[in-house]
Protein backbone atom coordinates (compact mmCIF):
# COMPACT_ATOMS: atom_id res chain seq x y z
CA UNK A 1 0.00 0.00 0.00
CA UNK A 2 2.71 2.40 0.68
CA UNK A 3 4.57 1.48 -2.22
CA UNK A 4 1.48 2.25 -4.04
CA UNK A 5 1.36 5.66 -2.62
CA UNK A 6 4.84 6.27 -3.20
CA UNK A 7 4.95 5.36 -6.25
CA UNK A 8 1.91 7.74 -7.28
CA UNK A 9 3.36 10.52 -5.77
CA UNK A 10 6.96 10.34 -7.33
CA UNK A 11 4.76 9.56 -10.65
CA UNK A 12 2.87 13.19 -10.08
CA UNK A 13 6.38 14.73 -9.15
CA UNK A 14 7.72 13.50 -12.33
CA UNK A 15 4.54 14.90 -14.16
CA UNK A 16 4.49 18.16 -13.01
CA UNK A 17 8.67 18.54 -13.40
CA UNK A 18 7.78 17.36 -17.21
CA UNK A 19 5.48 19.52 -18.19
CA UNK A 20 7.91 22.66 -16.44
CA UNK A 21 11.00 21.88 -18.78
CA UNK A 22 9.09 22.05 -21.86
CA UNK A 23 8.26 25.15 -21.67
CA UNK A 24 10.75 27.33 -23.74
CA UNK A 25 11.57 29.69 -20.72
CA UNK A 26 12.70 26.97 -18.34
CA UNK A 27 15.16 25.48 -20.51
CA UNK A 28 16.23 29.73 -20.99
CA UNK A 29 16.43 29.68 -17.50
CA UNK A 30 18.28 26.64 -17.26
CA UNK A 31 21.17 28.05 -19.58
CA UNK A 32 21.27 30.90 -17.84
CA UNK A 33 21.86 28.93 -14.42
CA UNK A 34 24.76 26.94 -16.25
CA UNK A 35 26.41 29.86 -17.75
CA UNK A 36 26.21 31.78 -14.52
CA UNK A 37 27.95 29.26 -12.99
CA UNK A 38 30.59 28.58 -15.68
CA UNK A 39 31.07 32.73 -15.54
CA UNK A 40 32.06 32.15 -11.69
CA UNK A 41 34.73 29.31 -12.05
CA UNK A 42 36.64 30.81 -14.52
CA UNK A 43 39.09 34.12 -15.28
CA UNK A 44 37.24 37.02 -17.15
CA UNK A 45 40.44 37.77 -18.31
CA UNK A 46 44.39 37.74 -17.41
CA UNK A 47 46.16 41.06 -16.64
CA UNK A 48 50.05 40.44 -17.57
CA UNK A 49 53.26 42.30 -15.92
CA UNK A 50 56.74 41.68 -15.80
CA UNK A 51 56.12 38.73 -13.47
CA UNK A 52 53.56 37.10 -15.62
CA UNK A 53 50.27 36.43 -15.94
CA UNK A 54 47.54 36.74 -13.57
CA UNK A 55 44.13 35.14 -13.87
CA UNK A 56 41.60 37.82 -12.80
CA UNK A 57 38.50 35.73 -11.66
CA UNK A 58 35.26 36.73 -9.82
CA UNK A 59 36.22 35.79 -6.41
CA UNK A 60 40.19 37.86 -6.93
CA UNK A 61 43.01 37.68 -8.76
CA UNK A 62 46.85 36.75 -7.37
CA UNK A 63 49.27 39.60 -8.17
CA UNK A 64 52.88 38.59 -6.93
CA UNK A 65 51.85 36.80 -3.63
CA UNK A 66 48.65 39.83 -2.45
CA UNK A 67 45.68 38.66 -3.43
CA UNK A 68 43.33 41.04 -4.39
CA UNK A 69 39.77 40.48 -3.68
CA UNK A 70 36.86 40.81 -6.27
CA UNK A 71 33.94 38.57 -4.28
CA UNK A 72 31.96 41.59 -4.81
CA UNK A 73 31.78 40.04 -8.77
CA UNK A 74 31.27 37.07 -6.96
CA UNK A 75 28.11 37.97 -5.01
CA UNK A 76 26.46 39.33 -8.01
CA UNK A 77 27.21 36.45 -10.44
CA UNK A 78 25.69 33.94 -7.57
CA UNK A 79 22.63 35.99 -6.64
CA UNK A 80 22.08 36.22 -10.41
CA UNK A 81 22.13 32.12 -10.59
CA UNK A 82 20.29 31.85 -7.81
CA UNK A 83 17.57 34.18 -8.45
CA UNK A 84 17.78 32.55 -12.41
CA UNK A 85 17.13 28.95 -10.99
CA UNK A 86 14.41 29.87 -8.81
CA UNK A 87 12.60 31.89 -11.49
CA UNK A 88 11.96 28.20 -13.05
CA UNK A 89 9.91 26.93 -10.14
CA UNK A 90 7.82 30.43 -10.39
CA UNK A 91 6.13 28.96 -13.51
CA UNK A 92 2.97 29.50 -11.91
CA UNK A 93 2.76 33.17 -11.47
CA UNK A 94 4.31 34.24 -15.23
CA UNK A 95 3.80 38.26 -13.92
CA UNK A 96 6.33 37.13 -10.42
CA UNK A 97 8.27 34.92 -13.43
CA UNK A 98 8.65 38.30 -15.62
CA UNK A 99 9.83 40.25 -12.96
CA UNK A 100 12.69 38.07 -11.08
CA UNK A 101 14.12 37.69 -14.95
CA UNK A 102 14.00 41.55 -15.29
CA UNK A 103 15.58 41.73 -11.82
CA UNK A 104 18.24 38.63 -12.72
CA UNK A 105 19.21 40.90 -16.10
CA UNK A 106 19.47 44.23 -14.07
CA UNK A 107 21.43 42.33 -11.65
CA UNK A 108 23.74 40.91 -15.01
CA UNK A 109 24.06 45.01 -15.80
CA UNK A 110 26.03 46.00 -12.11
CA UNK A 111 27.91 42.45 -12.37
CA UNK A 112 29.58 44.80 -15.52
CA UNK A 113 29.34 48.03 -13.72
CA UNK A 114 31.14 46.49 -10.99
CA UNK A 115 34.16 44.45 -13.83
CA UNK A 116 34.78 48.00 -14.75
CA UNK A 117 34.90 49.21 -11.20
CA UNK A 118 37.52 46.58 -10.35
CA UNK A 119 38.94 46.99 -13.88
CA UNK A 120 40.03 50.54 -13.20
CA UNK A 121 41.08 50.10 -9.80
CA UNK A 122 43.24 46.81 -10.54
CA UNK A 123 44.86 48.09 -13.95
CA UNK A 124 48.05 50.68 -13.88
CA UNK A 125 50.56 51.55 -16.56
CA UNK A 126 52.77 48.41 -16.00
CA UNK A 127 50.36 45.82 -17.03
CA UNK A 128 48.44 44.77 -19.59
CA UNK A 129 44.74 43.53 -19.53
CA UNK A 130 43.69 40.46 -21.90
CA UNK A 131 40.18 39.84 -21.77
CA UNK A 132 38.87 36.10 -21.36
CA UNK A 133 35.62 34.74 -23.23
CA UNK A 134 33.82 33.90 -19.98
CA UNK A 135 33.72 37.48 -20.18
CA UNK A 136 30.88 37.30 -22.40
CA UNK A 137 28.86 35.02 -20.48
CA UNK A 138 26.87 37.27 -18.58
CA UNK A 139 26.06 39.35 -21.69
CA UNK A 140 24.77 35.78 -23.49
CA UNK A 141 22.25 35.20 -20.03
CA UNK A 142 21.18 38.78 -20.33
CA UNK A 143 20.11 37.86 -23.81
CA UNK A 144 18.85 34.73 -22.61
CA UNK A 145 16.78 36.18 -20.00
CA UNK A 146 15.47 38.31 -22.78
CA UNK A 147 14.24 35.80 -24.73
CA UNK A 148 12.25 34.30 -21.25
CA UNK A 149 10.81 37.12 -21.01
CA UNK A 150 9.39 37.40 -24.47
CA UNK A 151 8.04 33.58 -24.30
CA UNK A 152 6.43 34.23 -20.83
CA UNK A 153 4.84 37.17 -22.43
CA UNK A 154 3.56 35.07 -25.02
CA UNK A 155 2.24 32.70 -22.81
CA UNK A 156 0.53 34.96 -20.31
CA UNK A 157 -1.35 36.59 -23.53
CA UNK A 158 -2.15 33.25 -24.78
CA UNK A 159 -3.84 32.34 -22.04
CA UNK A 160 -6.10 35.37 -21.13
CA UNK A 161 -6.97 35.47 -24.86
CA UNK A 162 -8.61 31.76 -23.89
CA UNK A 163 -12.29 31.78 -23.74
CA UNK A 164 -13.35 30.48 -20.49
CA UNK A 165 -16.33 28.47 -20.27
CA UNK A 166 -19.36 30.08 -17.88
CA UNK A 167 -21.11 26.84 -16.44
CA UNK A 168 -24.73 27.21 -16.59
Amino acid sequence: FLFLIAWLLLFNLTTIRILMIQRIQTVYLLIVTGLLITAMCLPMGYFTDTMGEHPFKALGMDVNGAFQSTWGLFGILMLSTIVAFATIFLYKNRMLQIRMSIFNSLLLVGYYIAFFAFYFALKNDENLFRIGWALCLPLVSIILNILAIRSIGRLSLIHISEPTRQEA
